[in-house]
């Protein structure tokens, strides 16, 4: 009877303890997508006019989708650093710091006065204050994802992935929540004061996630590898040593789940509203639309993988992506907003589905010793190319076509064709290294 009750205890433990790495690994990426989110549509939205009002419209407008693209250049920086801390010293306690770091960042934007204020300063500022997001966030998404699969049984990796995945479209609900309602102010009120409320609002998020945070438990996985004494004193040159072609292939296979929100969220917004006319809170509701079907969605894909392989979803979805690529760019010519609404929620369809399961793909091909920094790298490296220069780059495309919107609709398809073999490279590679999924 005793054994069957400490094997009855233990199994309860084991799921308790699952829930509870789950639970923080999905509001600490949350919140910390928020505060990513956040500055993506203020810089869509507002950064051209108050922190680069001395230059023409257009070019304000590009130079604050480089101030954008300088938190993701800084990512794989944070990937790198916080990676090796967490190879070295533990998934919890980096984590920790990657959301402090993020929070204090965010309120200081909120808090930052504009170029009609302190002139240059301003912007440098801005600049400063978002590669200290980049940092936190190229940090965050590595450890949350090994701490919610790293914690949970075999069977539930997957989903324990798609769970961290979910702090996308929760952060940027929340994200466009925020701004829907501080949108809701006099133009010159929001310009002035309303858009840094979901600045501020950062600082009560991050207290809350740091109470949740700190109840997890370490992950099982980097307590086996202090264990077995097999930490690695530079995890980063390991990595390269040992799974150089997987970590090649782990940067193409993101491509698309890192840019597709960045060309949506910020690119697309600043399109609409602008050269399109399409209303700011219209646009918006779209956004938000997609983002909670996004939150449903996810789930669901990682349970039908379950059932039927994380490759065949995640192809599924790629294809699915490509094959919309001209509905959805006729959809945004006509720029009918119903027309819009239904292809940007098909094509979410199709992303998040491959998104659900890309964070236990990537984690799986690294070995745990190393695997903090791997996931980090892969994917960091991918936000610097890909992710920060995608609203830059199709606006760059836009503006020197004439605004042709199909000269933007290859660069989308092109986008998804590299995710696409990117995938099927990393899949390659596992196999041949001897890595099941």
């Amino acid at each position: 009877m005793s054994t069957t009750t400490n094997a009855t205890s233990s199994t309860a433990e084991k799921a308790a303890r699952q829930r509870r790495s789950i639970t923080g690994a999905f509001v600490g990426t949350a919140i910390e997508w928020y505060d990513f989110y956040i500055f993506g549509t203020a810089a869509a939205l507002v950064f051209g006019r108050v922190f680069y009002p001395d230059i023409d419209p257009a070019a304000a407008l590009m130079a604050s989708f480089a101030t954008f693209w300088v938190g993701f250049i800084a990512r794989p920086i944070g990937g790198l650093i916080f990676g090796h801390f967490g190879d070295k010293f533990g998934r919890k306690n980096t984590l920790v710091v990657t959301l402090l770091l993020m929070g204090i960042a965010t309120a200081l934007i909120g808090v930052l006065p504009g170029y009609a204020q302190i002139g240059v300063a301003a912007p440098i500022l801005l600049i400063v204050l978002r590669a200290l997001q980049g940092l936190a966030v190229g940090g965050e998404w590595g450890g949350a994802v090994l701490l919610a699969t790293e914690n949970s049984s075999a069977k539930k990796k997957g989903f324990a992935g798609a769970w961290v995945q979910q702090g996308s479209p929760a952060g940027s609900i929340l994200a466009t929540l925020i701004f829907l309602i501080v949108g809701t102010l006099p133009d010159e009120a929001f310009m002035s004061w309303g858009w840094r409320i979901p600045f501020l609002l950062s600082a009560v998020l991050v207290v809350v996630g740091l109470v949740i945070r700190l109840k997890v438990e370490e992950s099982e996985d980097f307590l086996n590898t202090q264990k077995l004494n097999i930490v690695v004193k530079v995890p980063i040159l390991e990595v390269f040593r040992v799974t150089p072609k997987l970590l090649v292939a782990g940067i193409f296979a993101s491509v698309l789940g890192i840019a597709l929100a960045y060309f949506t969220n910020t690119f697309l917004l600043s399109w609409t509203t602008g050269q399109l006319g399409i209303e700011r809170q219209v646009m918006l509701n779209v956004l938000l639309a997609t983002a909670i079907l996004q939150f449903i969605w996810q789930p669901l894909a990682a349970l039908i993988a379950e059932r039927i392989g994380a490759m065949k979803v995640m192809m599924g979805g790629l294809l699915l992506n490509l094959l919309l690529t001209v509905p959805f760019f006729l959809a945004i010519q006509s720029a009918n907003v119903p027309f819009i609404a239904v292809m940007l929620a098909a094509t979410v369809l199709g992303g998040s589905a491959y998104y659900a399961m890309l964070a236990t793909f990537l984690a799986s091909a690294f070995p745990a010793n190393v695997r903090y920094t791997g996931v980090s790298a892969a994917y960091q490296i991918c936000a610097t190319i890909f992710g920060g220069s995608t609203p830059l780059l199709a606006q760059w495309v836009l503006t020197s076509s004439g605004g042709n919107p199909w000269a933007v609709a290859t660069l989308y398809a092109s986008l998804v064709i590299i995710t696409l073999l990117g995938v099927s490279a990393l899949a390659r590679a596992k196999k041949q290294a001897g890595i099941e999924d």
